[in-house]
């Protein structure tokens, strides 16, 4: 089980490493720097090249949580933070759906046809969920650290 957990803790650090540099030193930095034509251009591209990490990173956390829980014998026999952690992941996996392709999708199309202020009022939305994702994570892997102290 030691492999499935380190390849589960790699792709959360993936995840939530990317959205915390995304947010709290990426878009900052970009916001100071570029107008907004070319900070939409700068995200269209950076989460082109993310969310291909973040498809497979939960598709890793999703494979390998569910394995250690059969490892368990079964979500009745699952300590209760493992529950917590389920949950928070599932809402998170269904967040990062909702903002590649209600958001994302769009978000890329504007750029594409340079329709700046649809495209910021997108980028607008993606931010908002990012956070929320974010703030999510760090709790999910609080869970897993104080859970896994109380064993």
């Amino acid at each position: 089980m030691t492999f499935f957990k380190l390849i589960h803790l790699i792709s959360v650090v993936v995840w939530v490493g990317g959205m915390f540099f995304a947010y709290m030193v990426l878009r900052p930095a970009a916001v100071d720097v570029l107008q907004p034509p070319e900070r939409l251009r700068l995200w269209d591209n950076v989460f082109h090249r993310f969310f291909n990490w973040v498809w497979a990173a939960v598709g890793l956390i999703l494979a390998t949580g569910f394995y250690m829980i059969y490892q368990y014998g079964g979500m009745a026999h699952a300590p209760h933070f493992v529950h917590i952690m389920l949950l928070l992941g599932l809402v998170m996996a269904g967040i990062y759906g909702y903002v590649f392709f209600a958001c994302y999708v769009p978000f890329s199309l504007h750029v594409a046809k340079e329709r700046w202020k649809e495209a910021g009022e997108m980028l607008g939305k993606i931010r908002k969920l990012v956070g929320l994702n974010l703030a999510l994570g760090l709790l999910t892997i609080s869970v897993a650290v104080i859970g896994i102290a109380w064993i």
